[in-house]
């Protein structure tokens, strides 16, 4: 069985063909990257336009690397949600849409959905059960996972996700948008001359906080600052370093703390910040002294993508009965709400 994949959540549009036999065989991606760094950040109403200029164009670019078209196509994933209404109406009507047309299904998927499964496209695939470790701009939770719908939350964040933190964090220091990259490469140059808070490191729960992390790099950032505002670049690097190290331990530990009382000994990281080299050599060493395994989708798959949509729906198609051809979207969607197949 063939799958469509369309994701369109906020500022990259992603398509992809799974194959429930033959596997991945096609997936394109446009990023917005540069078009919101302008702006410091992601503009709603330019990302939906964006979606709008790329989907059906990137729809035809895999296609055609396939060698396929679109009769060849069982069922179409789409995102339906979290993420910008604007963006996820764009995926939704464009999916809807053309199944329609072609009398096929469509599944709705939830989007942490798609980056909880995307390790699962890998050759050494996590059996279930799992932790999962979500991590990224807008979502930083810890899931147990069952299986295909069997999701329970073990922690979420209070305030900031890790990736919003980061972000913020980089704006702080002057760096350019996205936040992440620029804080990890920036950190690369540090030395560990300040120390940070490290959030509900000892909160005795699975739950997050990075909101008071970001307040103390402005109180940092304030200090270190010369009279007329600036912050040389050595000072820089050195903050970047010791958010980042707070960051980590703070995932990290909550991670190790998630698996040991749940028994299990399969860890899964997924999302933008589970691509932070920094996090994956704590987590590394940390599953590696305890006996455990943990996996990662490749670097491509981190951030939002098709392949994780398309694969998702086809974890779901065989099972799947749509009884409506109405459809609607979910820019707040909690993973824990969802249901088995």
């Amino acid at each position: 069985m063939l799958v469509l994949g369309i994701e369109s959540s906020c500022d990259e549009t992603g398509v992809a063909l799974y194959d429930t036999e033959r596997g991945l065989l096609a997936h394109a991606l446009h990023s917005q990257i540069e078009m919101h760094a302008e702006y410091g950040g992601v503009v709603p109403e330019l990302a939906s336009r964006d979606h709008i200029r790329r989907t059906l164009p990137l729809i035809d670019t895999v296609l055609n690397k396939a060698g396929l078209t679109k009769n060849s196509i069982n069922a179409i994933a789409y995102t339906q949600g979290p993420g910008l209404s604007g963006a996820l109406l764009v995926g939704t009507s464009i999916a809807e849409s053309l199944a329609f047309s072609l009398k096929i299904p469509t599944i709705p998927i939830h989007h942490l959905e798609g980056h909880l499964l995307a390790p699962l496209l890998e050759e050494n695939r996590p059996q279930f059960p799992f932790v999962a470790l979500l991590v990224s701009g807008g979502h930083t939770q810890l899931m147990l996972v069952s299986g295909i719908g069997e999701y329970e939350l073990l922690g979420d964040t209070l305030d900031d996700a890790a990736g919003e933190a980061f972000d913020k964090t980089a704006k702080l220091l002057g760096l350019a948008y996205p936040g992440g990259p620029a804080i990890s490469k920036l950190a690369l140059m540090g030395k560990p001359n300040y120390l940070l808070p490290k959030p509900m490191l000892n909160s005795g729960d699975l739950n997050f906080s990075f909101s008071g992390l970001k307040t103390a790099v402005l109180t940092l950032v304030n200090q270190q600052s010369d009279p007329t505002g600036k912050i040389n670049d050595s000072i820089k690097a050195d903050i970047a370093y010791a958010f980042q190290e707070s960051v980590t331990e703070v995932l990290t530990f909550k991670c190790m703390e998630a698996l040991r009382r749940t028994g299990l000994d399969n860890l899964v990281v997924s999302g933008g910040v589970g691509a932070n080299k920094r996090l994956r050599e704590k987590l590394n060493l940390a599953t590696n002294k305890k006996l455990c395994k943990v996996h990662y989708p490749r670097l491509e798959f981190c951030t939002d993508n098709g392949a994780m949509i398309a694969f998702a729906g086809a974890m779901r198609i065989l099972n799947f009965t749509r009884e409506s051809l109405s459809f609607h979207v979910k820019p707040r969607w909690d993973l824990a709400e969802l249901q088995k197949p």
